[in-house]
């Protein structure tokens, strides 16, 4: 294909290509030239312009495709315009003369089809240029058409249309000419023909007036004779053109033609009179229309009123919303006028179709097309509508008005409905306006009398009710009341019955549901009817019939409601059928037909209620419900049989007998066939009955209604347009019929189970008896029948039965597929396909496989064949794929050779279908088939005609599955692959430019399927545009595509997208500018997506757009644009009409004035006006506020510059980038404009949003003010925006989510003002009072279970709000006693934080009494509803003290997301307390109960003591959290388990609970394994540090009790029994530790695993690995590592002390083992530590050394032993090798030992040789630090007792004596040496002091002299070093405090220098005496003044 790509066309490469190879290569050269002239130099057209021309003359006589004729037409165009174009009217000529050609050839037509595609592009490019062969070049068309086929008559009026459009007004001369030949075109056989006349049409009304003036009647009866017999197509291009006629009536554009005298402005009622005129006669002449009349029939079809309605949606969305809204009334009249036309309303059949039509305007303009505040208006007048109407009907009017009246009532009350449910609950302010009385005005008609106008006004209160939940129960009570009142009244019985019906079933939808009072209150109306039916036989069948409706309704609040009301529902189904089957017998030889309907009625009505309790109570429907129901199913089923006899008597009975059927066989399909097994055969032959009976053959069958459920779906676009999602669905449908000929074996597909083969051969024979629509109704039955069972077993894998059943089925199938009905042949190669899928036997399947070949070989009709074509690829569906090679091969000759058949398009299109099948099924296993797939799809796209677009749509099917099937092999850039990508973007560009919207949607999949295979190679400067211009078209299946394809793209290419968007604006020009046009040029593609998803109604295409916008927002918030989505965001979110709302485009403005304390002060809503958007819905808007959050959470995982002003200002300086918190008051002015709406769901939003604002912006500081954060200034703002929250009109999930945001905002700290706390407490204040109220506030309108949720959300907002206050003054609390120490200044700032800590405090201390009774009763409920199913029976019979019994199931969620804070605050309530219980406890102890002294109170009748209500108190918390820790849970229970550990801390650091786990060693076990279990699952530092301080109050707890037990033995023994009191302990007498029941070894696992994990080396088995990297790497620990190792440690010294003497022999092995275990982890990596855990071990060796029970004499001996092979453990861990070992930690933990053992461990051989080693070596070490050190330790060792330090001294006095000695010659020159020599002094002194009196004055002697050498004569003083002088200093100092006057009696020399350096030393302080004041006098003031303020 490269050689395609030139601006010549290279003739030779061409003429070497085969035929179709040839067509593909022109088309792709043609495609490079379209756009290569648009970009080349005018003066190389002109150079190259003639040769261009022969080379396109060429192709244009060369019989060219369809395709290609039209890119042929466009290179030549432009080619002229962009060259020379004076040339072009001798193409013009030369065109005609082909045109005139009487060429009768195969290639003549194609030829001169494309002469007459060229003649439209040339005068569509070239326009006046062309003006003197336009009136020869528009007769020789005319004439031509007078003689063209189909496709000629196409292209004529295409070619037309883009004349039209090139000459403008130039061509009105000849309108009349062209008006005249489009009419006949209009009408044509083809339905292309027509579309393509409505086009031209269309661009000719631009110009010729005449068309909606003066020739609107006469277009308008032509537009209905289009209608009949239509298309979808046909009817939605045709009813364009008449709805834009009818709009340029009635709003003339501005012409500079002449406008035609006589004919002015038509009115809206001369408009709509033309479309009612037609909806009544349709487009028939008079005589044929006055014949009807007088025969009593009416002649218009469906296909036109459906015409004629979309004619009207057209006309009505063509002059736009504000048209609308200013002629609302005078429109809704008209059609209220249309409605109540007698002529179409005449049969029910009419006035059926009448009224959808008219609901299908109403639905399509109004709700379409009008903002919220003009559909608020709509409903007022729909509304004055519907009074005036119901006024009339109770006047006493002729059942004809009646009937006339009832038709506008049910289409005006449906749109009500449809209204309000679209409002919401911004439909509010409806209920307050007297004007209207809407609900008073509904209700008003449930007494209408006609049944349709009822039942629409039930309808309508249901939708009301949904919209606005608080009107529910209000609406029920009155309904309830009001039939009780009138009871009487038949109409009040069925208007009422039906309308508490439609509010019952309402709930459902309803999240906040009603009170189960309202349940037990229908159910008892509903019983009262029922009783009382047989008093009144005046209104027996209204009470029976309301009866079961409200049961039937009543059942669907589901099984919470059911349970407790399913015995009274069994006793009335037990009495409403007989008790046995003879009874049933003989009630069928007495009654009358009327006795018969209200019996029918009675029993329908309780099927239906048993059909509800299977489809909404499942659970409930246990074995022992269903054996109860089997008596009553028994005789409904048998009563089947006998329903013929019953229906003689009278045809009304009839219709009650068909409705009893069809509530059996509904209930029998939702039943298992095992439970009627015994009725079987009865079913069974009542069903043959049904469907072959001679009642049901006349019956028209209802195909659309009863076979696509059954059908593949992807086989029903085979059927036609009739199955698509479209716009107009709702009215299209009515096209397919209503009723369905009897009662069809769908609603029973397990059927034929049993008997099938019998039932199947008579099935066969009674289908072969039958002819015509018979046949075809009793056939689709039986098919659909089969195909249920088929897809049923196949989908569960069994099999179909016996042998001899596959004939039949076969039979039957076979015969199905040569049916006429396209969408019955579906459903046979649907069957076939499962039918060897229920088999699944490969010969079966080869069997059916040749039946298709046979059949395909001998039959010759289209239908049959099109039938086997499309079975032989349904039969590889189920089947796993082709099997074989050779029936691959065969398969696809078969089909290859049926695509092309061109004689017929049906055939083409289902081959071609299943061909796609065949690829989609098999694989990889196809790529040998790809080429000449490719060539056969390439080339039946390029030679298919247009009026065919179905055979471009399988087509397109078949491209994508070869696209599939290669895959990701299209990115090869081999030779071959590159030819087939080529061929596949010639395809792709074909369909792209198909008139269908099919086709059209198709190559949009195409093509993003390759992209998703190989992007490269996909263009987005073509593709996006395209698919931008389509966002908006008016079919449903194009805009899926093009979004579709949208949500695909932006994933990768998010910015590529919305830049070429962009430039749709630019390069598609349009003479009608476009909402789209405008949109994406002012806010882009989002705002597009914006626009069109406020419009849009479609479920997945609204979720579609939604991804794509977050897919787009996802990529651009990252790449700067975060400004652009917010100001979007902020758009969409004021776009209302609306501008009373609060949200309604406020700005918030700061008041001047300071003094007033309201919030509102601070906000004044105005109302902006020029925004891009306009009037969107409050569903877009919430959308907006979710893209908001979503842009804050991506964010959060972007550059942190995002939250922080500093960084993002100096940023934003620098970059062109943008950071969020720039625009965090944008953020917060969306937050409150959408918690302030009145829509509850846009206020849900707001609130959330509010809350992800306080959550992640609150501790951003302000730069520009130190000590403030950012969010400070918007304190007035949040709390207006939770104000509206906590009205009394707020709905209780408004309320809750504000009570969240209300405690975040006051945890998050940003409120500093004690006014400002006060005020947001106030609202919580307010919802406590409420809560404190009791149920009574909520039962009146919504569940228990609301009630209890919003209970819950209040009192977890307290909860939060306590503990952050109680950790607020715990803040404060300790830095008051760090501003004890502190300068003042440091105190003053504290003081502002303290008294709001404090205020806060006290603000919830006044509530706490009431909040802690109702925290606990939570917290009951709580624990009630966690308890497994077996203990079900335990719970309260009343329900809990939040909930009750019927909300059980409901309020679980509840609790599960509120009891952890609550947990919380209650135990920090406990903690503040100290279990001392003054208000709600007997004052029984008059202190807290302590272990000595509990068990020992006697609890007074009933009344608990204190000790009592503590004990369950305690219990509980304990309960709630074991429970709860113990169980699995996933990571979003973090918060949770945090929670509980926060609790149990606070409890325990309480005496009394401690006492009491202490005096519980099981509990504490317990607590130590759930503890362990969290430290091994979870990674969390906010846990594990939490566990290890949890296990040491635990050990602690221990601690206390063991001592306490030991000084109560004290005092009770005596002191004679002293050495035995340490036996209290663990361990007892023998030492054992039981796993699994000892404290300590619980402990002490938990000590180990952290260890472990943390320091794996001290594993043997570990021991090489590390946590951070394989054997040898380096380990490193982290801070808080570090603090979990310290802990662990901490808790491992105390544990010895928990022990007996006995059994502290037994731990201590194991603790002094991980000691020094972390100890030479610590020395041999001292780098990869902090002196955290150095300090640990240390502090934890000292501890255990100086255990008591060293000292025992039970365990002394071994405690020495064990003590001394550690001291030889640590002396050893100098062994380093090759690693660095810290010698300083080593010292000074041997110094512990030295000290703390005791002689007994330190002073014995070897180890004190070892030990003085060690020490020498230190003395002696070249780092001065390690002899710092070491001086320093052997000063506390010289001072210890005698019998440690006297070896030491001996030993080391000597070896310290010679290192001074050297210092006198190699004095100090650092610091660090200076210390090491001090030090030394130090040692040498304290060896001085720890000698006898008689020796210290020798020992003076030594020291003195030591002293003296240190200092310096006067001349050298000067000059030393600083060490030096320092030391000389440090001595002298020493030498003055020491005295040493004996010695200078004695050492002349000594003296002499003594003096020496006691003058120098004075002569320097006189000096620095007289430099002080000149230094004080010269230094710079502390305080400058600042003189330069820029």
């Amino acid at each position: 294909m490269e050689h395609a790509h030139s601006l010549l066309l290279n003739e030779e490469v061409c003429s070497q290509l085969s035929e179709h190879q040839r067509a593909e290569f022109l088309y792709e050269w043609l495609n490079h030239l379209k756009k290569l002239l648009l970009v080349t130099d005018r003066v190389d057209i002109k150079q190259n312009q003639r040769r261009l021309v022969d080379q396109l003359s060429g192709i244009l006589t060369g019989s060219p495709g369809p395709p290609t004729r039209w890119l042929l037409a466009h290179c030549l165009s432009l080619l002229y315009r962009l060259g020379d174009p004076l040339p072009s009217s001798l193409l013009v000529d030369r065109c005609n003369d082909i045109i005139r050609s009487k060429d009768d050839s195969p290639s003549g037509l194609p030829t001169r089809l494309a002469a007459i595609a060229c003649i439209g592009t040339l005068f569509e490019q070239l326009g006046r240029m062309l003006v003197g062969c336009f009136r020869e070049t528009l007769t020789n068309l005319l004439k031509a058409m007078k003689s063209a086929e189909s496709q000629g008559r196409y292209e004529i009026m295409l070619s037309l249309e883009k004349i039209l459009r090139g000459l403008s007004t130039n061509a009105v001369p000849c309108h009349r000419d062209i008006y005249k030949a489009a009419r006949s075109c209009l009408t044509d056989r083809s339905m292309a023909v027509r579309c393509a006349a409505t086009k031209c049409l269309l661009e000719l009304q631009r110009e010729a007036e005449f068309l909606w003036t003066s020739e609107l009647e006469n277009v308008a009866t032509l537009c209905f004779r289009a209608f009949e017999g239509s298309n979808y197509d046909v009817r939605v291009s045709v009813a364009k053109l008449l709805g834009t006629l009818l709009a340029a009536a009635m709003e003339p554009r501005q012409s500079t033609a002449p406008r035609p005298v006589g004919r002015g402005r038509s009115s809206l009622e001369e408009a709509m009179d033309l479309l009612m005129a037609g909806f009544v006669r349709g487009g028939a002449g008079f005589l044929r229309v006055s014949g009807d009349m007088l025969k009593g029939t009416s002649s218009v079809s469906k296909d036109i009123r459906i015409g004629i309605t979309l004619s009207c949606v057209f006309m009505v969305s063509t002059l736009g919303g504000s048209w609308l809204e200013a002629n609302l009334s005078s429109f809704l009249s008209l059609l209220m006028e249309l409605v109540s036309q007698s002529k179409a309303t005449h049969t029910s059949g009419d006035a059926a179709v009448t009224r959808c039509c008219v609901s299908f305007i109403l639905r399509s303009t109004l709700g379409s097309l009008l903002g919220e505040k003009a559909q608020t208006n709509a409903v007022k007048q729909l509304c004055v509508t519907v009074a005036s109407q119901t006024a009339s009907g109770t006047d006493g009017v002729s059942a004809s008005d009646i009937s006339a009246n009832q038709h506008k009532l049910v289409c005006c009350l449906l749109e009500v409905g449809g209204l309000i449910q679209g409002l919401g609950s911004t439909a509010t302010p409806l209920l307050t306006d007297t004007s209207i009385a809407m609900l008073d005005t509904i209700t008003a008609v449930l007494l209408y009398p006609s049944s349709p106008a009822v039942l629409a006004a039930a309808w309508c209160l249901r939708c009301i009710a949904t919209a606005m939940p608080s009107l529910c129960s209000p609406l029920l009570d009155h309904c309830c009341e009001r039939l009780v009142a009138l009871k009487s009244s038949p109409e009040a019985v069925v208007g009422y019955g039906a309308a508490i019906t439609a509010l019952v079933a309402s709930v459902q939808h309803c999240p906040l549901g009603i009170p189960h009072t309202k349940g037990k209150a229908v159910l008892a109306l509903a019983e009262e009817l029922l009783r009382s039916a047989s008093q009144n036989s005046r209104i027996s069948l209204q009470r029976t019939q309301a009866g079961w409706l409200l049961i039937s309704a009543l059942i669907t609040l589901g099984p919470a409601v059911v349970e407790l009301h399913l015995p009274r529902l069994l006793l009335l189904w037990r009495c409403v059928f007989p008790a046995s089957l003879r009874e049933q017998e003989m009630e069928l030889r007495r009654g009358d037909y009327f006795t018969w309907q209200v019996t029918l009625e009675g029993r329908s009505g309780a099927l239906c209620a048993m059909k509800n309790l299977l489809l909404h109570c499942k659970e409930l429907v246990t074995d022992d419900i269903i054996s109860r129901l089997l008596t009553p199913l028994a005789c409904a089923v048998t009563l089947l049989t006998k329903l013929p006899l019953v229906s003689s008597q009278s045809n009304s009975v009839r219709s009650f007998s068909l409705i009893y059927r069809l509530r059996v066989y509904e209930l029998l399909t939702l039943l298992p066939p095992q439970t009627y097994q015994e009725s079987f055969g009865l079913v069974m032959n009542q069903l043959v009955s049904d469907l072959c009976g001679h009642d049901n053959l006349n019956q028209t069958c209802s195909e659309l209604t009863l076979l696509p459920p059954l059908c593949h779906h992807n086989d029903l676009p085979l059927v036609g347009p009739a199955l698509l999602d479209t716009d107009h669905r709702f009215v299209e449908k009515q096209l397919s019929g209503s009723s369905v000929g009897g009662t069809s074996l769908d609603n029973d597909p397990f059927c034929l189970c049993e008997r099938s083969d019998d039932i199947l051969e008579q099935f066969v024979d009674t289908v072969n008896k039958l002819k015509g629509q018979r046949q075809q109704s009793v056939q689709t039955h039986v098919c659909a029948a089969l195909c249920s069972l088929l897809k049923h077993q196949g989908s569960t894998r069994a099999s179909l039965g016996p042998e001899e059943m596959r004939a039949p089925a076969l039979a039957l199938l076979t015969g199905a597929l040569e049916s006429s009905s396209p969408l019955l042949r579906c459903l046979a190669a649907e069957g076939l396909a499962r039918l060897v899928q229920v088999v699944g036997e490969p010969g079966f399947t080869v069997s059916a496989s040749l039946l298709c070949f046979d059949k395909l070989k001998n039959v010759r009709d289209a239908a049959s064949r099109s039938g086997y074509a499309l079975a032989l690829g349904a039969l590889h569906r189920y089947s796993g794929g082709i099997s074989s090679a050779q029936q691959m091969s065969t398969s696809l000759g078969v089909l290859f050779t049926l695509s092309q058949d061109s004689t017929s398009p049906e055939v083409q299109t289902w081959s071609l279908h299943s061909l796609s099948l065949v690829m989609d099924l098999s694989g990889g296993l196809y790529q040998a088939h790809a080429e000449p797939s490719f060539t056969l799809v390439l080339r039946q796209l390029l030679s298919a005609p247009p009026t065919h677009p179905e055979v471009h749509n399988s087509l397109g099917r078949c491209l994508h599955a070869l696209i599939t099937c290669l895959g990701p092999d299209l990115q090869d850039e081999g030779a071959a692959m590159s030819a087939l990508r080529s061929s596949c973007l010639v395809a792709c560009g074909v369909m792209q430019a198909s008139q269908d919207c099919l086709v059209q949607a198709r190559a949009i999949a195409c093509l993003q399927q390759l992209h998703m295979f190989s992007p490269v190679h996909v263009n987005l400067a073509d593709l996006v545009p395209g698919l931008c211009a389509n966002l908006c078209s008016s079919y449903l299946c194009l805009r899926r595509a093009v979004v579709a394809c949208l949500r695909q793209l932006v994933q990768r290419e998010a910015l590529e997208v919305s830049e070429h968007a962009v430039t749709l604006v630019k390069e598609l020009p349009r003479r009608d500018n476009t909402q789209l046009d405008v949109t994406i040029k002012e806010v882009g593609l989002k705002g597009a997506l914006f626009c069109l998803l406020d419009r849009e109604s479609d479920p997945g295409l609204r979720k579609d757009i939604q991804e794509t916008l977050v897919h787009m927002m996802t990529s651009s918030t990252t790449s700067g644009k975060l400004g652009h989505w917010l100001k979007l965001c902020k758009d969409v979110l004021s776009a209302t009409t609306d501008c009373s709302s609060p949200a309604g485009t406020l700005q918030l403005e700061e008041e001047v004035e300071s003094g007033r304390d309201d919030d509102s002060s601070v906000f004044r809503a105005h109302s902006e006006s020029g925004g891009p958007f306009t009037a969107l819905r409050w569903s877009t808007r919430c959308f907006a506020m979710e893209c908001v959050c979503r842009i804050i959470a991506q964010c959060e995982t972007a550059d942190s510059a995002h939250f922080d002003m500093t960084l993002a200002q100096e940023r934003r300086l620098q970059e062109s980038t943008d950071f969020l918190v720039l625009h965090l008051g944008d953020l917060v002015r969306m937050a409150f404009m959408a918690a302030t709406d009145h829509s509850d769901q846009l206020r849900l939003a707001g609130l959330q949003t509010l809350l992800v604002i306080i959550r992640r912006f609150s501790t951003i500081p302000e730069p520009e003010f130190p000590g403030h954060v950012i969010l400070e200034q918007y304190q007035a703002n949040v709390g207006a925006a939770l104000r509206p929250a906590f009205s009394a009109d707020a709905t209780p999930d408004v309320t809750a989510k504000a009570c969240q945001v209300c405690s975040a905002w006051i945890a998050s700290g940003v409120v500093s003002d004690l006014r400002d706390l006060r005020r947001v407490h106030q609202l919580l204040a307010s919802s406590l009072v409420k809560v404190q109220a009791g149920r009574d506030l909520f039962t009146q309108l919504y569940s228990e279970a609301t009630a209890t949720m919003e209970t819950l959300a209040v009192l977890k907002a307290w909860a939060e709000v306590y503990i952050v206050a109680v950790e607020r003054s715990r803040q404060i609390n300790i830095s008051e006693r760090m501003d004890d120490l502190s300068v003042s200044s440091q105190a003053n700032d504290c003081s502002i934080s303290g008294s709001e800590g404090a205020g806060l405090l006290k603000l919830v201390q006044s509530d706490l009494t009431t909040l802690s009774r109702l925290w606990l009763a939570a917290l009951q409920d709580s624990t009630l509803l966690t308890l497994p199913q077996e203990y079900t029976a335990q719970l309260p019979a009343a329900g809990g003290s939040f909930y009750t019994v019927e909300s059980v199931n409901q309020v679980r969620a509840h609790y599960s997301s509120s009891w952890a804070p609550i947990l919380h605050a209650t135990s920090l309530w406990l903690h503040s307390t100290g279990f001392v219980m003054l208000d709600d406890s007997p004052a029984t102890l008059s202190r807290p109960a302590t272990p000595t002294t509990m068990g020992h109170t006697d609890s007074r009748g009933k009344v608990k003591s204190q000790e009592d209500v503590s004990s369950e108190r305690l219990n509980l918390i304990l309960g709630i959290s074991v429970e709860f820790l113990c169980s699995p849970h996933s990571e979003n229970q973090m918060e949770n388990i945090t929670s509980c550990l926060r609790a149990l801390q606070a409890l325990f650091d309480v005496p009394w609970p401690r006492a009491k786990i202490g005096n519980d060693q099981a509990l504490s076990v317990e607590l130590l394994s759930v503890l362990h279990r969290l430290m091994v699952t979870r990674e969390a530092v906010s846990v594990q540090l939490p566990v290890l301080d949890l296990l040491r109050q635990i050990v602690t707890a221990a601690q206390e009790h063991v001592r306490e037990k030991r000084h109560s033995a004290e005092v009770d023994d005596g002191a004679a029994e002293k050495e035995t009191l340490p036996e209290f302990g663990e361990g007892r007498d023998t030492g054992g530790l039981i796993p699994g029941r000892s404290l300590v070894f619980g402990a002490l696992e938990l000590c180990l695993c952290v260890l472990i994990r943390k320091l794996p080396q001290l594993s043997p088995k570990l021991a090489g690995t590390s946590q951070s990297g394989p054997a040898g790497s380096v380990w490193s620990l982290s801070d808080t590592d570090c603090q979990q190792v310290a802990s662990a440690l901490g808790v491992l010294s105390e544990l010895p002390s928990i022990c007996s003497p006995e059994g502290s022999v037994s731990i201590l092995p194991t603790v002094l083992y991980l000691l020094l275990g972390v100890l030479k982890e610590v020395v041999h990596q001292p780098s990869t530590h902090t002196g955290l855990v150095e300090q640990a071990v240390l502090q934890a060796l000292k501890l255990v050394l100086t255990s008591p029970m060293s000292r025992q004499e039970k365990s002394g001996g071994a405690w020495r032993m064990l003590l001394r092979s550690a001291l030889n453990t640590l002396l050893h861990l100098w062994e380093a090798g090759d690693s660095v070992v810290d010698h300083r930690c080593l010292l000074t933990a041997l110094t512990v030992f030295l000290l703390s053992a005791g002689p007994d461990v330190c002073i014995v051989e070897p180890l004190l040789s070892l030990s003085l080693q060690h020490f020498r070596a230190s003395m002696e070490a070249k780092d001065p630090r390690v002899r710092s050190l070491c001086f320093q330790l052997l000063t506390s060792i010289f001072q210890a007792q005698s019998a440690v330090a006297v070896p030491y001294i001996q030993a080391l006095g000597p070896t310290l004596f010679h290192f001074l000695q050297k210092v006198e010659k190699h004095r100090p020159q650092t610091q660090e040496d200076l210390v090491g020599v001090l030090e030394g002094v130090q040692a040498l002194e304290a060896l001085v002091q720890a000698a006898d009196e008689p020796q210290r004055p020798q020992l003076l002697t030594i020291l003195l002299p030591l002293l003296i050498s240190f200092l310096l004569d006067e001349n050298a003083l000067g000059s030393a070093p600083a060490a030096s002088r320092s030391l000389h200093q440090a001595a002298l100092k020493d030498l003055m405090r020491l005295g040493p006057q004996s010695l200078m009696t004695s050492s002349p020399h000594l003296k002499s220098r003594l003096e020496a350096a006691v003058r120098g030393n004075q002569e320097s302080v006189k000096a620095n005496a007289n430099t002080n004041p000149r230094s004080t006098a010269k230094a710079s003031p502390s305080i400058k003044l600042k003189t330069n303020f820029l």
